[in-house]
C-alpha cells in the first residue's frame, strides 16, 4: 500500500446484518403482515458538494499571495460525473427479493420485499452484490425471515423481470454472486483498490430506496479503514463519503474513468452522523467473486481450533501472555497433527504477532489451503514454534 493510506487505530462499529438490513426491509411490514412499523426509513436529502479537481483535465494555478490557489470549471466536473455515469450504468442492476416474513408474537405470515443492487460481471449474466441483499434468512426477535423465495433483476432501462439464481454466497466477506438468463450484457470494467488515494473522486452508483440508476459522488475519505459488525466480525473497507443509502449494497463505487473500485456496502449511521459509507475494495472481491463462480462457495485454509482473547489484563491475572487461548482442537484438524494443545496460547501467526481470533484468521485467509505456516504457541510459559500445514474448510462437517 502506498504511504497515504491510513489504518485505522480503532474499528468503527456498525451492523452490517441487522443494522444495515432492518432499514434496508422497511416497507416489508406493510407487505402482507401487521404486527411491527418499518424503523428508519431513511430519506432523501441533496448535498451539493465541494468542487474537486478531477485528475484528467487540465486546471489553471491562480498566484493569491505565498499560495497557489486551483481553479476548475464547473463544466469540466460535470462532464466527468455525465461520462461515468453514461459508463457504468448499463452494467448496474436493480435487485428485488420476495422473503416470508413471519410474526413471533402472533404467527402470522406474510410477503414481503426488498431491495438492493448489483454489478453485472460478464455478459452472459453473472452479478456481484452482498450477501445480506440475496441470503437474509434470520430472526430479529419479534420477526423472522425466510430465505429469499424469489430474486428479480432489473436491468438499465428495462422494465423486464429477469428471475434469477443464487450461485454463491459468503458471510465473512459479504458477497454473493446471481445469475440470470440473458446474452449480450456490459458488463463492468474492473479496476484495481490497491492504487486509491485518498481524496481521489469516486461515484456509487445503485438503487437507493428503490431509486433505479442512482448516482451519487464524493471522494475517498479513508482506506483500509476496519470496522466491526454486532456479531464481532470484522471487516477492511473503503471508506467514501459519496452517499450510500439503504438499497445501494451490492452496487459500484467506480472511478474517474469508470472502473469498479469496490461494492457499496455500508453507511454509518446515527445522530449527527453524515458522508460515512463504505465499500468492499474490489481486489478484497473478485478472487471471492472468482471461486463463488467456480464453486457455489469460498474454500479457506482450516486451522480446526476454537479460541480466546486474551488480553493484558486477563493474561496478568491468569499468569498467561497476551494472545489467543485455545480451548478446543478438532479432531484430525491441521492443529492436532501439528501438535497445538488446549491450554496452548498462539502469539505467533507465520512470524506475525497476533492477540485476537479475527486478527489470526485475517491472516490466515491470506494464505492457501496446504501452505505449511509457523505458528508460535506459548505452553507453560515457554515458546515453541510448530509447523502446520492448513487444512481445507470445506471438509468441516
Amino acid at each position: 500500500m502506498e504511504e497515504n493510506k491510513e489504518k485505522s487505530e480503532k474499528k468503527v462499529k456498525l451492523g452490517l446484518g441487522r443494522t444495515v438490513l432492518v432499514p434496508f426491509l422497511c416497507g416489508v411490514i406493510g407487505a402482507g403482515v401487521v404486527f411491527g412499523t418499518c424503523l428508519g426509513v431513511p430519506t432523501i436529502r441533496n448535498k451539493v458538494g465541494e468542487i474537486l479537481v478531477p485528475k484528467t483535465h487540465t486546471v489553471t494555478k491562480l498566484e493569491t499571495g505565498k499560495s497557489a490557489a486551483t481553479q476548475v470549471k464547473i463544466t469540466d466536473y460535470s462532464n466527468t460525473s455525465i461520462n461515468v455515469a453514461e459508463n457504468v450504468l448499463p452494467s448496474i442492476v436493480g435487485i428485488e427479493i420476495e422473503y416470508t416474513v413471519t410474526s413471533a408474537f402472533y404467527g402470522q405470515t406474510g410477503t414481503a420485499s426488498a431491495s438492493g443492487s448489483g454489478v453485472i460481471m460478464t455478459e452472459d449474466g453473472y452479478i456481484l452484490t452482498n450477501n445480506h441483499v440475496v441470503n437474509s434468512a434470520a430472526d430479529y426477535g419479534f420477526y423472522s425471515l425466510s430465505e429469499a423465495n424469489k430474486i428479480v433483476v432489473y436491468l438499465y432501462n428495462d422494465e423486464t423481470e429477469y428471475e434469477a439464481k443464487i450461485i454463491g454466497c459468503d458471510e465473512l466477506t459479504d458477497l454473493a454472486v446471481i445469475k440470470i438468463e440473458k446474452e449480450g450484457l456490459k458488463p463492468i470494467k474492473v479496476g484495481n483498490s490497491e492504487g486509491l488515494k485518498i481524496g481521489q473522486f469516486v461515484m456509487a452508483v445503485g438503487n437507493p430506496l428503490g431509486l433505479q440508476s442512482t448516482v451519487t459522488t464524493g471522494v475517498v475519505s479513508a482506506l483500509d479503514r476496519e470496522i466491526e459488525d454486532e456479531d464481532g466480525k470484522s471487516f477492511v473497507m473503503i471508506q467514501t463519503d459519496a452517499a450510500i443509502n439503504s438499497g445501494n449494497s451490492g452496487g459500484a463505487l467506480v472511478d474517474a474513468d469508470g472502473n469498479l473500485v469496490g461494492i457499496n456496502s455500508a453507511k454509518a449511521k446515527g445522530t449527527g452522523i453524515e458522508g460515512i459509507g463504505f465499500a468492499i475494495p474490489i481486489d478484497t472481491a473478485v478472487p471471492i467473486y472468482n471461486q463463488l463462480v467456480e464453486n457455489g462457495k469460498v474454500i479457506r485454509p482450516y486451522l480446526g481450533i476454537a479460541g480466546r482473547d486474551i488480553n493484558e489484563k486477563t493474561a496478568k491475572k491468569r499468569n498467561l501472555v497476551e494472545g489467543i487461548y485455545v480451548v478446543r482442537v478438532e479432531e484430525f484438524s491441521a492443529a492436532e497433527k501439528a501438535g497445538i494443545q488446549i491450554g496452548d496460547v498462539i502469539v505467533k501467526f507465520d512470524g506475525e504477532e497476533v492477540k485476537t481470533m479475527n486478527e489470526l484468521n485475517n491472516i490466515k485467509n491470506t494464505y492457501e489451503v496446504g501452505d505449511e505456516v509457523t505458528i508460535t504457541i506459548n505452553r507453560e510459559g515457554e515458546e515453541k514454534e510448530l509447523q502446520v500445514v492448513l487444512g481445507d474448510d470445506s471438509e468441516v462437517e
